[in-house]
């Protein structure tokens, strides 16, 4: 009788090890194919964030948003979250969808954590229930005359139409809904930034989300990833040093780009 063949037993174990080899050299490649594919799809919404603006400026004859202490004009004594960025751009967009980086879409209330997480609504400080991102307006392109926070109203770009417009940040990913970077600000010690650094809101855009970079919308309406030393040398407010010394970086980020502008 003619004998029946098989694979033996070493033979299953050697097609196995291949199998498990060839998935340890691809899983790598597909993961940071995927964080790709995420770092796309958050230039795009960034894009649309572009047109929102855009829209919204041409609206309010170029001016932005006046932001926590409303338009022009306020004393800083009053808080009107209608003119906050995701109130007063809410009737130009429908997806909501486009208020997250899709590396940061978990609320933080639900367990997510910076900087893969997401600012919640739940009506704090003034946010509708549904607002749940994970960008954050440069707060310096405020349309407000006021000392909001004790900050300089002079620093304040508040029109779109000024010089330079392709060095300035709009809107970033951020661990909340806005900041006011400043030249001396230092970087965050971990990874893992949380928004309780008052007084030193760099951190909040200084996030590793798009492996060593940032999402962000400048104010002629350009996306790019930006490396996260670079925050540094932006132009973030009329009166920003952008020649001002590095700070000293921490060990994380180390192993990312340096960025130096020529001394003026």
């Amino acid at each position: 009788m003619h004998k029946r063949e098989g694979f033996t037993l070493v033979e299953l174990l050697v097609v196995i090890a291949i199998i498990a080899l060839l998935m340890s050299i691809l899983m790598p490649a597909l993961a940071r194919v995927r964080k790709q594919a995420k770092g796309v799809i958050c230039l795009s919404n960034l894009k649309q964030w572009a047109m929102v603006f855009s829209a919204y400026t041409s609206d309010y004859d170029g001016f932005f948003c006046g932001g926590w202490q409303g338009r022009p004009g306020a004393t800083g004594q009053s808080f009107d979250s209608s003119n906050w960025w995701t109130s007063a751009t809410r009737s130009y967009y429908k997806d909501a969808e486009i208020l997250c980086c899709p590396m940061a879409t978990k609320p933080y209330l639900d367990g997510g954590m910076p900087p893969l997480g997401a600012w919640p609504g739940q009506g704090y400080l003034g946010l509708e229930d549904d607002d749940v991102g994970s960008y954050g307006l440069n707060g310096w392109v405020e349309d407000n005359q006021g000392q909001e926070w004790g900050l300089n109203p002079n620093k304040r770009w508040r029109h779109c139409n000024v010089s330079g417009t392709d060095e300035i940040p709009l809107l970033l990913g951020n661990v909340w809904v806005d900041g006011w970077p400043e030249y001396y600000d230092e970087p965050p010690q971990t990874p893992v930034v949380v928004r309780e650094g008052e007084y030193n809101y760099m951190q909040r855009f200084c996030m590793d989300r798009h492996e060593g970079r940032v999402g962000g919308l400048f104010m002629d309406s350009s996306v790019r990833l930006i490396d996260l030393k670079e925050l540094w040398v932006l132009r973030w407010h009329r009166k920003y040093d952008m020649y001002y010394p590095p700070p000293t970086w921490p060990e994380w980020m180390k192993r990312f780009p340096d960025y130096a502008l020529e001394t003026k």
